[in-house]
């Protein structure tokens, strides 16, 4: 299950990176929505990543208890 989250997680970052690429290749300015979306979907698969790891780190303090 694990794998599947990161698995997932990297591809919405990878998306966001793609999104902000195109936007910007079509000439898109800072305030373009694919910037945006570009950017809350970096965000969004950074933010699981950056989740799953906290857990697991939580997860492995409690097993060292």
């Amino acid at each position: 299950m694990r794998a599947l989250t990161l698995l997932t997680s990297g591809l919405m970052a990878f998306l966001g990176v793609a999104i902000l690429v195109r936007t910007i290749g079509a000439g898109g300015g800072p305030g373009a929505l694919g910037i945006l979306v570009g950017l809350l979907f970096i965000a969004a698969g950074a933010g699981r990543l950056w989740a799953t790891g906290a857990l697991k780190r939580h997860r492995d303090e409690e097993d060292e208890r």
